[in-house]
């Protein structure tokens, strides 16, 4: 063994100082020659092997990198959708303070963080301010589109709301234009119930209605918009009157509502309600007729046919005068 080792080394330092002119460089040659096809065939077999224990030992880096990727891409996503919910926030916020301001009402902000499926199965929401924030029982809750509810229980941070669709709920309405009173009561998921105090009341479908407001302007401020007319029940002679009303407010979506501390020096009436959306024209449709070239013609020779003979005139009777004679026709 040692002397082979010895061979070697002698046989590496005789090729380093050759160079070119290496006296063992026939030697390689046959060699590679001899060897060259058992070393590809050898690769071949064994080059598979390698890549695929490459790539086991790259595939952690890979692995991170595309963990890396997913998380940034999750990230993005849940940015991009937080800008469109804060964007809708924005808007219902903007709502609701342009209905503050044209009522003259004095709000306090509050978001829902709870339904009433933890408060026995009512229809009550829980918003996240309470005696703390300056909230009493029976203060009016609103929204931007209308009258959400009244405030029942208050705790230290919290305030529990109960809605107006709530069949203990009752409000009192007044109509838009006439002012016909009546008081409006919850029946969940049905359009509100009122009842007008004049049953010959003349109301039609599209009519709306505001709050008529309380005593003291509790539990409910004036002229909170409540909901339109969907429905009339025939009068039948009754000394009341029955109306259907869909309210304005989606109560199965409520996010941000402003709960009123202030109410309105006077009352605003009808000035909260919207504008009423006007019907589209309906369009009309003009047709003229263009005469073919032949009409006047034929329209000609229709007269022509319909003229009387030219000696009919002188075969005519004679037509008598004022004096009872009869004078010839010329």
């Amino acid at each position: 063994m040692v002397l082979l080792i010895a061979i070697a080394f002698a046989l590496i330092t005789v090729d380093i100082r050759g160079g070119e002119d290496s006296p063992v460089d026939g030697a390689r040659h046959a060699a590679a020659t001899v060897f060259g096809p058992v070393e590809n065939g050898v690769a071949s077999a064994v080059n598979p092997v390698g890549n695929a224990i490459g790539a086991v030992r790259d595939s952690g880096a890979r692995h991170n990198r595309i963990a890396v990727l997913q998380k940034q891409n999750t990230e993005l996503k849940q940015r991009l959708g937080s800008d469109d919910r804060n964007r809708s926030r924005v808007r219902e916020l903007d709502k609701m303070l342009a209905k503050a301001g044209a009522g003259q009402y004095g709000i306090k902000g509050a978001e829902v963080i709870a339904i009433g499926a933890a408060q026995g199965f009512s229809w009550t929401v829980t918003i996240d301010i309470g005696a703390k924030d300056g909230i009493t029982r029976d203060m009016t809750v609103l929204n931007g589109d209308g009258l959400v509810g009244r405030v029942t229980t208050v705790g230290p941070d919290t305030a529990t709301v109960l809605l107006a669709n709530d069949p203990d709920f009752t409000v009192g309405t007044r109509m838009e234009g006439n002012d016909e009173l009546g008081f409006a009561t919850g029946q969940g998921d049905r359009p509100l119930s009122v009842q007008l105090l004049n049953g010959k009341a003349k109301i039609k479908k599209g009519d709306r209605l505001v709050t008529f407001g309380s005593s003291k302007d509790r539990p409910f401020v004036p002229g909170v918009p409540v909901g339109e007319v969907v429905r009339v029940d025939p009068s039948g002679g009754d000394l009341t009157r029955t109306l259907y009303v869909r309210p304005f407010v989606g109560f199965t979506k409520l996010d941000l509502v402003g709960v009123v501390v202030v109410a309105p020096r006077q009352d605003p009436r009808d000035t909260v309600l919207p504008p009423k959306s006007q019907p589209a024209p309906t369009p009309t449709v003009t047709v003229t007729v263009t005469p073919s070239p032949n009409a006047e013609t034929e329209a000609n020779g229709e007269a022509d046919t319909g003229n009387p003979d030219p000696n009919a005139s002188s075969n005519a009777d004679p037509v008598p005068n004022a004096d009872g004679q009869a004078d010839d026709q010329e």
